[in-house]
């Protein structure tokens, strides 16, 4: 059977995200422009750095000649928990299987203590009696008492 022609068939087309050739082309130009005067503007730069009028313009304007010399330095961003301890996550998988063989006191327990455990407590009164996790493959809940 021959390949249907015309109307919308899975995998035409441009993928979505990509750029289309007149944007491409659209976005070399402008960055051929820029590139133009760049003798222009870094002479700019060196003259407020060494002339300019206020001390802040001369930094800022040093500063921008060193970066675009030397790169702009690393960054290091440094994650701690409470106290420069590690950082705590909590996290639980359910099994959709097992949530809908669950009885509906079981349910209303499980979202019992998952709030508690969004809220960073274990009775929703802010006092914490240890973790508090929910088992959805057991359908027991560690922290409850029965």
């Amino acid at each position: 059977m021959a390949a249907k022609r015309g109307g919308k068939r899975p995998g035409a087309g441009r993928t979505k995200g990509l750029l289309n050739r007149a944007t491409k082309e659209h976005k070399a130009t402008l960055s051929d422009l820029a590139r133009t005067h760049t003798a222009v503007a870094l002479k700019a730069l060196v003259t407020v750095a060494t002339k300019g009028e206020s001390e802040s313009a001369r930094v800022s304007a040093a500063n921008a000649l060193l970066d675009r010399a030397y790169g702009k330095p690393r960054q290091s961003i440094e994650h701690m928990g409470e106290g420069g301890g590690p950082i705590q996550t909590q996290g639980v998988v359910l099994d959709p299987e097992r949530l809908k063989a669950m009885t509906d006191d079981e349910l209303a327990a499980l979202e019992k203590a998952l709030g508690r455990l969004q809220r960073g407590d274990s009775d929703g009164a802010g006092r914490d009696d240890g973790p508090v996790s929910a088992d959805a493959y057991s359908g027991t809940l560690d922290g409850d008492e029965e």
